[in-house]
C-alpha cells in the first residue's frame, strides 16, 4: 500500500513576531534586538548632552531648570532618559515603526537660550509652551492636514529630503567625533582634525571604529554596527586608562580630549534617579511675561520645526527600511504623526524640552531593524539608562559616531532615484541636500527645497502643478526665515 508524506507544517508564528509583523517584514527578533541596542548606542549621547544645555542656562528669573540656585544635571539626565524611554516604547508599540524618539536638539537650544532666559521667564513657563506646541501639532495630526502636507510633497522631493539627511547625519558623525571641527584660527569654516592633522588619541577610536564597521559590512557580518561601537568603546577605556586623555575644556586648553563622555571605568554600575522635573511646567505663565503675540511666534517656530524635521526623519527612515509606500509615504504615517505629537508634549511635562523622532535610529535600520521591536528595544535601554547612567557613559561619542557616518552613506545611495536631467527638480532637490549639513538643520534644508520648488513652478508658468499645501508651506518658511526682521520689527 502505497503511502502519502504530509506537507511539512509551516513554522507558526509567535505573537510577538505576528504583532509587529516581523517575519512578514523580513526581520528576526534577534535582528530587531540588535538594531535597538545600536539605536541606543548612537543616540545615548543626548542623556549627556541635553543637561548640558538646559540644564546650565539660567531663566529669567536667575534659577536653573528644577528651581535651583545651581545645575543639577543629574535630575535633568534621569528626565530626558525616562521621557525617550516611554516614547520610544510608544512609537514602537503604537505605529510599529523603527523609529526612537528623544529630546531634540536644536529644539532644545531654541528653548534654551531664546524662550527660558528672556527677563521674566521662568523654566515652567518655557516648558508650558512646549506642550502647547504638542497639542498643536496633535491637533493638527488628528485633523489631517499634517499628513496631507506631507502626501502634497512631491516623490522626488521626498528622495532628496532622504539623501539630504544622510549627508546630513554623516556630518554630525564627523564633527561630533572631532574629525572635523572648526579651527582655532577661523581661517576656514572647518577643518580635518587639529591644524590639519588627526593628532590626538579620541579621534584614532573613531578612525577605527569606522574602518572597522567599513570591514565588517562589507564581509556582510550581522551585527556589524553595533560591534564596531563596543569594540571601539573598549579601545577608548584602554587608551583613557593608559594615557589619561580626560576631557575637553570649554576654554580650547585640552583640544585631544574627549568630546563628550570620558570612557572611564565607573565607580558604581547602578546610581538612583531623580524624576522631580516631571510636572514642573506652567501651561499659560509666559502669557502674562512676554505677552500673548511673542507667545505665538515661540509656539509657531517650535511647531514649524517639529512639523518638517519629523517628516525628513521618517521618510529617511523608511526608506532605509524598505517601509514606504509606492508614492514613497512611511506605512503607518498617521500613527507615527500622532506619536510623534504627543512626544513633544511629553517633553513640556517632562520639562526636558520638545522630544522627536531621531535621525540616529537610522543606525540600528543599517543593522537590520525594521520593526517598532527594535524601538521598544531602545526604549527599554533608556528606561534602564535611568539607573544605569554610569555604564552608558563609558560609550564615548567618537565610538558612536562612526555608525552616523555608514548609515550617512547607506541613504545617499538613494540619489539615483532622482532624474538629474528635470532640471525643475533636480535644482530643488539639490538645495535640499546642501542646505541640510552646511546650516545643521532638516528643517532649513527642506524649507529651502520647497520655496524654490514653488518659484521654479511659477517662473515656468506651471503653477498650476503646485500642491496648495505646498504654496502653503512655503510660504510659512518665507515667513519661518525671516522670524528676525518680524520680531524686531514688533520689538520682540
Amino acid at each position: 500500500m502505497a503511502t502519502t508524506t504530509s506537507p511539512k507544517p509551516a513554522t507558526a508564528l509567535s505573537g510577538l513576531d505576528r504583532y509587529f509583523k516581523i517575519t512578514e517584514r523580513g526581520s528576526t527578533i534577534g535582528a530587531e534586538v540588535r538594531g535597538g541596542l545600536v539605536t541606543f548606542f548612537t543616540m545615548s549621547y543626548i542623556i549627556v548632552l541635553n543637561p548640558l544645555i538646559v540644564g546650565t542656562v539660567k531663566d529669567g528669573t536667575g534659577h536653573y531648570l528644577g528651581g535651583g540656585t545651581s545645575p543639577n544635571l543629574a535630575m535633568v539626565a534621569a528626565a530626558t532618559a525616562l521621557v525617550a524611554g516611554v516614547m520610544s516604547i510608544a512609537m514602537g508599540v503604537g505605529a510599529n515603526f523603527p523609529l526612537a524618539i528623544a529630546t531634540g536638539l536644536g529644539l532644545n537650544a531654541f528653548v534654551a537660550y531664546s524662550i527660558a532666559s528672556l527677563p521674566g521667564m521662568s523654566w515652567p513657563d518655557a516648558m508650558g509652551l512646549v506642550v502647547i506646541e504638542g497639542i498643536v501639532i496633535l491637533v493638527l495630526v488628528l485633523s489631517g492636514f499634517r499628513e496631507a502636507v506631507f502626501k502634497a510633497v512631491p516623490h522626488e522631493m521626498k528622495i532628496a529630503i532622504s539623501v539630504g539627511i544622510g549627508l546630513f547625519i554623516a556630518f554630525i558623525g564627523v564633527v561630533d567625533s572631532g574629525f572635523v571641527r572648526i579651527p582655532a584660527s577661523h581661517a576656514t569654516p572647518v577643518e580635518l582634525g587639529i591644524g590639519g592633522s588627526l593628532s590626538s588619541w579620541p579621534i584614532l577610536v573613531f578612525a577605527v571604529g569606522l574602518v572597522l564597521a567599513i570591514i565588517l559590512m562589507v564581509r556582510k557580518v550581522k551585527g556589524a554596527i553595533l560591534i564596531a561601537i563596543l569594540g571601539s568603546t573598549v579601545l577608548a577605556v584602554i587608551l583613557q586608562a593608559v594615557a589619561k586623555i580626560g576631557a575637553q575644556t570649554p576654554d580650547g586648553k585640552n583640544p585631544t580630549g574627549w568630546e563628550l563622555n570620558v570612557p572611564a571605568m565607573p565607580h558604581s554600575l547602578v546610581s538612583l534617579p531623580n524624576f522631580g522635573l516631571l510636572g514642573k511646567f506652567s501651561l499659560f505663565g509666559s502669557v502674562g511675561t512676554v505677552g500673548i503675540t511673542a507667545v505665538v511666534l515661540f509656539v509657531f517656530s517650535l511647531v514649524l520645526t517639529d512639523f518638517f524635521d519629523t517628516m525628513g526623519t521618517m521618510v529617511a527612515i523608511g526608506s532605509e527600511a524598505g517601509l514606504l509606500d509606492e508614492k514613497g509615504n512611511p506605512i503607518n504615517t498617521k500613527q507615527i504623526l500622532v506619536v510623534d505629537a504627543v512626544a513633544a508634549a511629553a517633553g513640556g511635562l517632562g520639562s526636558v524640552s520638545s522630544n522627536t523622532g531621531f535621525i540616529e535610529s537610522a543606525a540600528g535600520v543599517g543593522d537590520g531593524a525594521r520593526t517598532g521591536l527594535a524601538s521598544v528595544v531602545t526604549g527599554a535601554a533608556f528606561l534602564l539608562a535611568t539607573f544605569l547612567s554610569p555604564i552608558v557613559g563609558m560609550v564615548p561619542s567618537e565610538a558612536a559616531t562612526p555608525a552616523l557616518v555608514v548609515v550617512g552613506f547607506l541613504m545617499v545611495m538613494q540619489v539615483s532615484g532622482i532624474d538629474w536631467k528635470n532640471i525643475e527638480l533636480a535644482i530643488p532637490a539639490f538645495l535640499t541636500l546642501i542646505v541640510m549639513p552646511f546650516t545643521y538643520s532638516i528643517t532649513s534644508g527642506i524649507g529651502a527645497g520647497f520655496i524654490s520648488y514653488v518659484v521654479i513652478k511659477l517662473a515656468v508658468r506651471k503653477a498650476r502643478d503646485v500642491h496648495p499645501l505646498m504654496w502653503g508651506a512655503s510660504i510659512l518658511f518665507v515667513i519661518y526665515f525671516t522670524l528676525g526682521p518680524i520680531k524686531a520689527a514688533l520689538g520682540i
